[in-house]
């Protein structure tokens, strides 16, 4: 496959940083994935403003504009000759000298790849959901930015093992529902959706704040708060979120049996969100009704 490095597209065998770059040496750095479908950057807007905004928070400056970071996209589809992506933007801050550093960095480190994947389906793939052992650390900032820092989820990984029909869930140390290992976690009781603040330290999900919009414009209810264990395993429906894997709907929780795809209100989101995934709109679209 062909990846971009710091304005060079080249194949990936060939493509290197330095062992200075402070992305390396200090996790400092952010990343954003989503999918293409049929040459259609899914919600790019949303994904290229988190990005901006967490490079904002870790004094980076990161001069790339939103129409060079699409033709950058379009470049790689073309190069590797595919239409259906998953896509990783990632930046660092780049090189500097051993030591924490206090002044802006200038000259960031970026690199984009990305692998083909199937056309989009109406098949929708459910999941088992774990409760993890392993607890969500708290931000290290005033938010959780999708950084370089993948220790917490890397452990509850390995907690549920390599079974892609597995998703961890985490809980905060108080004992309230976080998120996934890789994903943003809802649950539907009596046709009202619930998910998790952001009180709780997650991810403030670009395809959790879409399905929110969803709700909106399906005149669904939509309660953000601290849920425990117990009332997630109360809920009449559960599913989990992310950009690569869509909506996934949760079947088994602790030897507790859910509807999966067939909840009437999973169902709903995940044709509104098939209907959307190949249109070129931000979720402020969705919440206009365009």
């Amino acid at each position: 496959m062909y990846i971009y490095v710091n304005g060079r597209v080249m194949k990936q065998e060939e493509a290197m940083i330095s062992p200075f770059d402070h992305g390396f040496l200090y996790g400092l750095g952010v990343f954003e994935t989503f999918r293409v479908y049929d040459g259609h950057l899914f919600l790019f807007d949303d994904h290229y403003l988190r990005l901006m905004e967490s490079l904002k928070q870790l004094n980076i400056e990161w001069s790339v504009t939103k129409d060079e970071a699409k033709r950058i996209v379009m470049q790689l589809l073309e190069k590797n000759n595919i239409q259906n992506a998953y896509v990783r933007f990632n930046v660092s801050a780049g090189i500097g000298e051993v030591g924490l550093q206090v002044d802006a960095y200038q000259q960031p480190t970026t690199i984009v790849f990305m692998k083909p994947l199937a056309s989009a389906t109406a098949e929708v793939y459910e999941k088992e959901g774990v409760i993890l052992q392993t607890r969500r650390n708290t931000p290290e900032g005033p938010s959780r930015l999708k950084s370089h820092h993948y220790l917490n989820s890397v452990l509850g990984k390995r907690e549920v093992g390599s079974d892609m029909s597995k998703e961890g869930i985490f809980l905060t140390e108080e004992g309230f529902v976080a998120e996934g290992v890789v994903s943003n976690v809802f649950f539907v009781k009596d046709l009202v959706v619930y998910t998790p603040s952001l009180q709780t330290g997650i991810l403030n999900g670009i395809t959790r704040k879409f399905v929110m919009r969803l709700c909106e414009l399906g005149q669904v209810q939509v309660q953000e708060g601290l849920f425990t264990k117990e009332e997630l395993l109360q809920a009449d429906e559960i599913f989990v979120t992310n950009s690569i894997q869509e909506i996934v709907p949760v079947v088994e929780i602790d030897n507790k049996r859910f509807v999966g795809k067939d909840g009437e209100v999973t169902k709903r989101l995940i044709h509104d969100y098939q209907r959307y995934r190949t249109s070129l709109v931000s979720r402020y679209d969705v919440k206009e009704g365009r």
